[in-house]
């Protein structure tokens, strides 16, 4: 089937064109005669190029200029007054005639009207386009190292809409504080851990970040032990210290530091202990030992003994970690035993 063409589209040299034919086309058919053109030849309308003006207009007036309309129908129905969407998604706003946003923005948010002609009546709808953005921590403190009795001062920057909730909680003590800010006082060497920022306001899961807060302190010994040893064995001196940063470990036999210049003794630092190896226990290793542990913020140290078994000696830390008047004559004591 010819799809129907406007005439009045035509340039006048197509009308001159089609005249003369259709004039030699009945002349010839009257005449008896017939050219090679016999029949009246179909005129080729030129493209068309006709503005197209739809029969009703239903624009969508509101913010941005990127709103997409498709008509679907002229009657308007009920609409939401309000109308919520998380930025970068997309919505449609329905006034029978669609309305698309694509890649919502915080700055799309605001009134909207829908206005057209229908049945020679203008009809308009209202809605109010909300925006929500889901909560997002965009600045918050770096890991802190701090002196224990320091104090530590945290923050945590989120942002989001509807405004965010900004919780801090550490895993050893739960929820601590509600606010963008978390003020440690005197801060203890129990509570170095990561402390957690939580920002939430319902839109999207909760975003979460740590930060890590060390506490320094002086080496603390926690564990010596006086060990007997027997000639011809093995023994081993045993110091345990706990510090931040790591301490470092020396040994000491009487005033004397100890150092590994023979096969019979060697020393074994660890990240918390350091230990004292005899391979080879003679008369010269029994004694009063000393641990000696440091780090840049202090020091600490105890005694222990090598002893021959059956000897009396102070259980506990040796003479080094005697606190009373009689630490002095015990010593001198043992020391005599030790030399029988």
């Amino acid at each position: 089937m010819r799809a129907a063409v406007c005439a009045d589209s035509w340039p006048a040299s197509t009308y001159a064109a089609a005249d003369a034919n259709v004039i030699r086309a009945f002349s010839e058919r009257f005449s008896g005669t017939r050219s090679s053109a016999a029949a009246i030849p179909p005129l080729t309308p030129p493209p068309l190029s006709l503005p197209v003006t739809p029969a009703r207009r239903a624009p969508w007036a509101g913010k941005g200029n990127h709103l997409r309309l498709s008509a679907r129908a002229v009657d308007i129905g009920h609409l939401p007054d309000n109308i919520t969407v998380i930025e970068g998604e997309s919505v449609i706003l329905r006034c029978k005639i669609d309305g698309d946003i694509d890649k919502v923005a915080v700055t799309d948010e605001g009134p909207y009207t829908c206005s057209f002609q229908a049945r020679n009546q203008p009809r308009t709808s209202h809605v109010y386009l909300i925006v929500q953005v889901p909560a997002r921590i965009v600045n918050i403190s770096q890991d802190v190292s701090v002196n224990e009795g320091g104090t530590v001062n945290l923050f945590c920057l989120a942002v989001g809409r509807p405004e965010p909730s900004v919780t801090w909680k550490n895993f050893k003590y739960g929820l601590m504080s509600e606010g963008e800010f978390l003020d440690i006082t005197e801060i203890r060497r129990q509570q170095a851990q990561d402390f957690e920022c939580i920002t939430n306001n319902g839109v999207a899961p909760p975003d979460t970040r740590r930060v890590k807060v060390t506490v320094n302190y002086a080496p603390v010994i926690t564990d010596v032990k006086n060990m007997p040893g027997q000639l011809g064995k093995t023994a081993v001196l045993r110091c345990e210290a706990m510090a931040v940063p790591t301490a470092m470990f020396e040994w000491y036999k009487d005033d004397r530091r100890l150092v590994e210049n023979d096969s019979t003794l060697k020393i074994k630092n660890e990240k918390t202990r350091s230990l004292l190896l005899f391979n080879n226990v003679t008369d010269k290793h029994f004694g009063n030992y000393t641990c000696f542990a440091s780090n840049p913020l202090g020091a600490s140290n105890a005694s222990m003994l090598l002893f021959r078994p059956g000897a009396v000696y102070s259980r506990g830390m040796g003479c080094g970690g005697m606190g009373t008047g009689l630490a002095v004559p015990i010593c001198l004591l043992l020391s005599l035993l030790l030399k029988i």
